[in-house]
Parts: C-alpha cells; sequence; structure tokens
C-alpha cells in the first residue's frame, strides 16, 4: 500500500506525541479521545486504520483505533480465517 495518503492526514499538523499516549487507562483516556477527535475529521482516516493493521503497528492511535482495539480486529480475522 502507498503511503501518499499520508500527505492528505489530518495528523499532518499536530503534534505527533499526541498520537502516542503512555498507556489507554486513566489520564491517557483523554488524550486519545484528543487524538480520536482529529482522525475522525481525517479524509484518509480508513487508509490509515488499514496501513496501522497491515504494517503492524502496535502503538499509537492510527486511523482512530487504539493499539489494544488493532490487536483485537487481528485476533478476530485471524480467528475468522478458515482452516487450511
Amino acid at each position: 500500500m502507498s503511503q501518499n495518503w499520508r500527505e492528505s492526514a489530518a495528523c499532518r499538523t499536530e503534534d505527533p506525541e499526541l498520537f502516542f499516549p503512555l498507556g489507554e487507562d486513566g489520564p491517557s483516556r483523554g488524550q486519545i479521545e484528543q487524538a480520536r477527535a482529529v482522525c475522525h475529521r481525517c479524509p484518509v482516516l480508513s487508509a490509515c486504520a488499514s496501513w496501522a493493521l497491515l504494517n503492524a503497528e502496535y502503538d499509537g492511535v492510527w486511523g482512530g483505533t487504539t493499539a489494544a482495539e488493532r490487536r483485537a480486529l487481528r485476533l478476530r480475522a485471524a480467528s475468522e480465517r478458515p482452516d487450511p
């Protein structure tokens, strides 16, 4: 997947640290919601989320999803694959 979508990303002008909270609970929840607010106004939200899933991005908020949410999506997708 080409990374040209990054040129249109709403987060380009934001502080990158916003998208990499120290955790996913407590005070980090507010930071995650701020990052998601940027994501939800982004024209390339889907491309970003897809890239993070395909490239096993284990940290940060990508495409409006947290690392834990992406892990759950990967596990669900793996469990839905038919056995060879």
